[in-house]
């Protein structure tokens, strides 16, 4: 491998931001697109009245909304790095497509609202991450507001997450009276404008000072000084080092204080994160390959989110390739693990959100969009050379919430499958059949009931199409696997509350109403030796 690509790859940075709804992610998001260069004013969800959205929100039920309902992928170049961020729904109705795009992150930058620290949501996204063993940085937000004591936050993170966490910087003033951070690092003092008032839309030139410098005492209050005073002492002598080994193998949290809303701390955090963070990491693979290195010589990555419709005027279709090794180059053959044939990836698009570059080249560590007429899947694996192996597979989430769903106009039946069946290729929906029965039914499974809200909307919005959606009692989806070599589904004893089903792939799926169905399934079908999954990889 030529120096040029690995020096390309070294440069890269991969990260997804979570966190629990409303703590400011996508805020945070449109800040680092701000300070990059990528864009010239930030349309903060919190700035209707300027008629601005964020950036990474582009589908308009998150402009009407004010929330995050699909993860965007944004790429942009600043001091020498090229960094790929993935700004991920908070909200837990959504958490399936966060699980998904966290496995095409290097790491993982975890924001909490100060005011309320650890929360539900960012507790289940933060497990996540540790069980892949992705580094974790901590940027404490809503600094500008009345926050909790920055001890306490700290405490919790050890408390709540059992992660060990060390400041970077620390906050001065959280009772609503915030004047700025102090850098542990290099001794000097950001100070806090309160007065701009133009929502954080343009850059923040923070004023710097020393904790040494004598006029300092008149540029902070006095109650605020001789804190920030004893607060150094007691960090110096009680809080955790930090240790980059530690951090990289997510054993160590660095902490960061700011505000996204008003850009302080933003541009501090960003440096810091670009020295710490990893460059693209080696991916695991199956079939007795172990790892496939950034660095490897062939092309090789994975599809982790399909959308169809980002642009209404096209009516096309994405698919989200996670470049693993290697380099792309244009219009490359790659072979396709699943389907058994090469293709050939023409134009792929590199993103700010919605809108698209065609990209000449790109490396390991980059997220590019490819043009799918139909050929790709969540978790499939694409390679350049002859070698056979995939990436693990990314696992799908058992529904807790199912309807019937069925077009309001007969007359418009053809829209309604097409429409039902490309959402749920992008995971936004899972899509299940009654078997033998003569007009196909159709069920659809969602993690949580917003979801709902947003399939009726994308059909109608996107294909034209009303649903009338008849909610079921049912809250377990279970795939169905046995020991038996001719097992047929039909053969099951069931009870008369459950219903058998078969996903997209025909595969046999138990809707059920409780663990006590489950358990009834297995005790009256022994001869069939069953297993009921509930977690299914693709």
């Amino acid at each position: 491998m030529n120096c040029t690509t690995e020096e390309q790859i070294k440069r890269r940075r991969t990260f997804a931001i979570i966190s629990h709804p409303d703590a400011g992610k996508t805020t945070m998001t449109e800040k680092l697109l701000l300070y990059g260069g990528a864009i010239h004013m930030a349309g903060s969800v919190k700035a209707r009245k300027a008629a601005r959205h964020a950036t990474s929100d582009w589908m308009e039920i998150e402009k009407q909304r004010g929330i995050s309902v699909t993860s965007s992928v944004m790429q942009f170049e600043y001091d020498g790095y090229c960094i790929n961020i993935l700004d991920t729904p908070g909200h837990q109705d959504f958490s399936e497509d966060t699980y998904r795009t966290l496995c095409a992150a290097d790491a993982a930058v975890m924001l909490l609202d100060g005011a309320k620290g650890v929360e539900a949501q960012t507790i289940k996204l933060f497990h996540v991450c540790r069980n892949r063993g992705v580094p974790i940085f901590t940027f404490i937000n809503k600094m500008d507001r009345a926050a909790k004591n920055p001890f306490d936050l700290i405490d919790e993170l050890e408390k709540v997450l059992g992660i060990r966490s060390t400041p970077v910087n620390w906050p001065i003033g959280t009772d609503g009276d915030f004047e700025g951070v102090y850098e542990r690092e290099t001794g000097d003092i950001l100070l806090f404008d309160s007065n701009n008032q133009d929502h954080g839309a343009s850059m923040v030139t923070a004023q710097t000072t020393g904790i040494d410098d004598p006029k300092l005492k008149d540029m902070l209050s006095i109650g605020h000084y001789e804190t920030l005073k004893n607060d150094i002492e007691l960090l110096d002598m009680a809080g955790d080092e930090f240790d980059l080994d530690k951090v990289l193998k997510g054993q160590l949290t660095p902490v960061f204080f700011g505000s996204a809303i008003t850009n302080f701390g933003v541009e501090t955090f960003l440096k810091h994160f670009l020295a710490i963070a990893p460059m693209p990491q080696p991916h695991h693979a199956s079939d007795d390959i172990g790892v496939v290195e950034p660095t490897d010589e062939m092309f090789s990555g994975f599809v982790f989110k399909i959308q169809a419709n980002m642009d209404p005027n096209h009516r096309d279709r994405m698919a989200f390739l996670r470049i693993c090794s290697g380099k792309y180059e244009k219009n490359m053959s790659v072979n396709h693990m699943r389907l058994g044939k090469k293709i050939t990836l023409a134009q792929p698009q590199q993103f700010m959100a919605q809108d698209r570059n065609i990209v000449e080249d790109a490396y390991a560590g980059d997220i590019i969009g490819v043009f799918d007429p139909g050929h790709f899947r969540i978790g499939d694996t694409l390679i350049s050379s002859n070698r056979k192996f995939n990436f693990d597979p990314i696992p799908v989430f058992p529904p807790e919430n199912f309807a019937k769903v069925q077009p309001l106009d007969s007359m418009k039946r053809k829209q309604f499958l097409k429409g039902i069946e490309q959402l749920s290729e992008e995971g936004a929906v899972q899509l299940y059949k009654q078997p033998d029965i003569g007009t196909e039914t159709y069920i659809m499974g969602v993690v949580g009931i917003l979801q709902f809200d947003v399939l009726e909307y994308r059909l109608k919005s996107e294909y034209g199409v009303d649903i009338l959606r008849t909610p079921l009692n049912y809250r377990l989806a279970r795939w169905v696997k046995s020991e038996v070599e001719d097992f047929d589904y039909h053969d099951l004893t069931l009870t008369s509350t459950s219903m058998l089903v078969l996903d997209r792939d025909d595969e046999p799926v138990v809707l059920f109403e409780s663990e006590w169905a489950v358990d009834w399934a297995v005790d009256h079908n022994e001869a069939l030796k069953l297993r009921f999954e509930d977690i299914h990889s693709k």
